[in-house]
């Protein structure tokens, strides 16, 4: 195979590996979407749990005004019965009872008061339980709806890998596979470039002025030639620029040589997809 032939191969299989690249993402970033709902859910639920709890703490403090309500209504209604048949009793025991009396009628209004101001705080939360149920239930619906949409959406993206892969095997065909490995790093790892052109000895991947004995190297086009630089595939493309015309280059800016070796012991993120699902 000429290496026209296999540099039209790279360029091409170049645009299909970045778009592989691209769909593995989304398939990972798609369920994210689903973080925001399940976390206004979790807080949903976490809310009706606690507002379960306050309104029964609500519901037994309502039970113990109402008897103590009861047992001072009844306290008064004895101390005004007894007041009635006064005859019966000496100065003493009327002092008594009538001190009783209006005790009893204190305590009543008391009672009353905080019994009808933890009714209504009982039938708020009754009210605000019902409202947490329904947007519970809402939330779930949606929800449901969501990872449905999102499935088919991710099917859909992996079936879209299946037709990209049989394009790549079918690209692949005749090329090195330790080339193609390298080739698939260098992608992920250059922001989608793999191969680029030397115009005026520069690299167009990394900007960096190329030896004139290495540009010539690429320039013959009888082996893979490799960027000293950034390690991108390099093959040459005919330029009427002057050499000394060039823009310079920091070589801080292009960054440090980074041979295959290095680029190998990197860690890789590499998405596995499974092409078959």
């Amino acid at each position: 195979m000429v290496m026209d032939e296999i540099f039209d191969k790279l360029r091409e299989l170049q645009n299909i590996l970045l778009e592989r690249i691209e769909i593995e993402k989304e398939i990972q970033e798609i369920p994210k979407i689903l973080n925001t709902q399940e976390d206004v859910l979790a807080r949903l639920k976490k809310g009706f749990i606690d507002k379960n709890q306050e309104c029964e703490k609500v519901r037994v403090s309502v039970g113990d005004l109402r008897n103590q309500l009861f047992e001072a209504e009844s306290s008064r209604e004895r101390a005004e019965r007894l007041l009635g048949s006064s005859e019966n009793f000496n100065m003493r025991d009327l002092e008594i009872l009538d001190r009783e009396r209006r005790e009893s009628a204190d305590k009543e209004q008391r009672f009353r008061r905080e019994l009808q101001k933890e009714e209504r705080r009982f039938s708020d939360l009754t009210e605000e339980i019902k409202r947490s149920t329904s947007l519970i239930e809402q939330q779930k619906q949606d929800l449901a709806g969501r990872r449905q949409s999102i499935d088919e959406e991710i099917t859909a993206k992996k079936e879209q890998l299946v037709r990209l892969g049989e394009r790549e095997r079918e690209i692949s065909d005749g090329l090195d596979k330790d080339l193609l490995f390298k080739f698939d790093r260098i992608i992920r790892h250059k922001m989608g470039k793999g191969i680029v052109s030397i115009k005026g000895g520069v690299c167009t991947g990394c900007h960096m002025i190329l030896p004139a004995q290495f540009a010539n190297q690429v320039r013959k086009g009888e082996d893979i030639v490799f960027c000293p630089y950034c390690s991108r595939i390099l093959y040459y493309e005919e330029s009427d620029q002057n050499l000394a015309e060039k823009d310079y280059f920091d070589i801080e800016e292009a960054g440090s040589l980074a041979d295959l070796d290095d680029l190998d012991d990197e860690e890789d993120e590499i998405v596995n997809i499974d092409y078959e699902e």
